[in-house]
């Protein structure tokens, strides 16, 4: 149902601390805490003895107790200790799952760990640049994550669901829209010249004219987009590389399944102005 040998968003860096996490990704449920050391863990989260979801249990230094029977799990997923048990059975053990923090990210590799190369991490890197100013935020959508996908890929939905903010007439009008294939990515870009600005961009910057603006989407597969937008005073060079006259934006979006009809919607906006102002970085959001 799922590609499995690939890296998934499987939480934000903050979301995951020493009380244990619980979450379906890929309708598998996964546990995640972190270690005394800070290391994050992610493992299968349901005891082999009852089966009960071993977030609900705590954790004991660098292990974690199952709260049904008390069985305690070491990071690797074996049991080492079973209360008033001392044989305790080789197969009483649950999956641990490779885990890699990254750009402000948990990268949960589902599938096969012998073939887990943390090289082939995308990088996100603008998710938490400490030169832009930066928000995050998760959200559990209701539908296939293919859907997520469709939306991403055709942003000329902005022009309509978000027409009080970063949409416009000039993003439904536009045709000057150029898609292309490198490998296993897609490039969607797409130019709108000479237009007026929409509200999210003319309200932080005084323009005092038209401009020309870009949206700029690469899609890496099975679950990240790497969006670049923004928009500078037209003429002034932008399309050939100098957007020192405008202001930009670089979107980070993880698109995670939970199950098949439900997904995890990680995304990251990083801004090149108002690095400190949140009240201005949160009219990206009605």
């Amino acid at each position: 149902m799922f590609p499995q040998n690939q890296w998934y968003v499987a939480a934000w860096a903050e979301e995951v601390g020493r009380k244990p996490l619980g979450r379906f990704i890929l309708n598998e449920p996964i546990v995640l805490f972190r270690r005394q050391d800070g290391t994050a863990v992610a493992l299968e989260d349901r005891c082999a003895h009852r089966r009960l979801p071993l977030s609900l249990g705590w954790l004991v230094g660098d292990t974690i107790q199952c709260q049904y029977h008390g069985l305690i799990y070491d990071c690797e997923g074996r049991c080492v200790s079973v209360p008033a048990q001392p044989n305790i059975p080789p197969k009483a053990r649950v999956r641990a799952y490779p885990l890699v923090e990254r750009h402000g990210c948990l990268w949960i590799w589902m599938g096969d760990a012998a073939l887990a190369d943390d090289r082939s991490i995308p990088d996100i890197h603008w998710a938490d640049d400490p030169d832009w100013g930066v928000m995050r935020d998760r959200y559990t959508v209701k539908c296939h994550y293919q859907y997520l996908h469709d939306n991403l890929l055709d942003l000329s939905h902005l022009a309509f669901v978000h027409s009080k903010f970063t949409g416009n007439q000039a993003v439904a009008d536009c045709t000057d829209v150029e898609t292309r294939r490198d490998g296993d990515r897609v490039w969607i870009e797409r130019w709108m010249i000479d237009v007026p600005a929409p509200k999210t961009y003319s309200d932080v910057y005084d323009f005092g004219a038209n401009v020309d603006r870009w949206q700029i989407v690469e899609f890496i597969p099975p679950g990240v987009f790497r969006l670049q937008s923004g928009c500078a005073v037209t003429g002034t060079g932008a399309r050939n590389g100098d957007r020192s006259q405008g202001i930009e934006l670089r979107n980070n979006h993880g698109i995670t399944p939970e199950t098949d009809r439900t997904t995890h919607f990680f995304f990251s906006i990083a801004t090149n102005f108002a690095a400190h102002d949140k009240v201005k970085q949160s009219i990206y959001f009605p």
